[in-house]
């Protein structure tokens, strides 16, 4: 007689790794994710440390069905981090053994939901390819949450990863995709690493048409975090103060 497969669940996580304030988990995520997420004894994760300590949270509130010392947790490759699972090159199978076998699985990344703006595709792929039902767990999602706070497009757009370092493909790249939105009304939404905001919204300020609508959601679901959304010139204008020191949401369309 063939073993039932178990599940792999996609754990959102909350929007605040790294961050020196943490937001309430009862708070920001929905408690039937935090039951679910409390009996899984087998995880695959960008990285253990973040996913026991984002356990631990969890624990506090719902009792994890074995103790932290006990769980199976498994890291993406460091491959996978750099640059990125959605190609189809990465063999994420071996990670689904447990699931194979009859026993459940969370995917978790540090924040989030995983596979969106995060690694994870591969192992989605991975378990469908191996019969293995997934289950997306509802939760906080940066992108969605910044969109819906913009005022702008939310009926085309997308989600461009991260801009170029150097300041002059930085302003190639801004240019290139106001154009885009501009012409198609597409939203553009991008994100950087937090002690690179400051740089990037300097750079957007430079580069943009003044009649582009700029938004920023700063520290989504913090009560430290604030969103803005004006035309670029009333950027230049007013320079407003944001928290550019938490993760940011950025967002360019008309």
């Amino acid at each position: 007689m063939s073993i039932a497969k178990g599940k792999l669940y996609l754990v959102p996580a909350p929007l605040d790794f790294g961050c020196d304030e943490q937001a309430p988990l009862h708070g920001v995520m929905p408690q039937g994710t935090l039951e679910i997420a409390a009996r899984l004894c087998c995880w695959i994760c960008e990285n253990a440390k973040s996913t026991r300590a984002y356990l631990k949270r969890i624990n506090e509130l719902h009792p994890l069905s074995t103790s932290i010392q006990a769980l199976q947790i498994q890291e993406l490759t460091r491959e996978v981090h750099k640059k990125g699972d959605h190609t189809g090159h990465f063999d994420a199978r071996p990670l689904l053994l447990a699931a194979v076998e009859g026993r459940d699985v969370g995917l978790v990344s540090e924040a989030g939901m995983p596979a969106i703006a995060d690694p994870g595709s591969s192992v989605v792929r991975a378990a469908h390819d191996l019969g293995i039902e997934v289950v997306a767990l509802t939760g906080p999602m940066s992108l969605v949450l910044a969109l819906a706070s913009s005022g702008l497009n939310g009926q085309n757009f997308a989600f461009v990863g991260y801009l170029p370092q150097d300041p002059s493909g930085r302003a190639q790249r801004i240019r290139e995709l106001e154009s885009l939105a501009l012409k198609t009304g597409q939203t553009q939404i991008f994100i950087e690493t937090p002690y690179r905001n400051a740089a990037l919204l300097q750079g957007l300020l430079q580069s943009l048409q003044g009649n582009t609508r700029l938004a920023l959601s700063c520290g989504i679901t913090l009560g430290s975090g604030a969103s803005r959304s004006a035309l670029a010139s009333h950027w230049k204008r007013d320079k407003p103060v944001l928290p550019l020191d938490l993760p940011t949401v950025f967002c360019i369309g008309r």
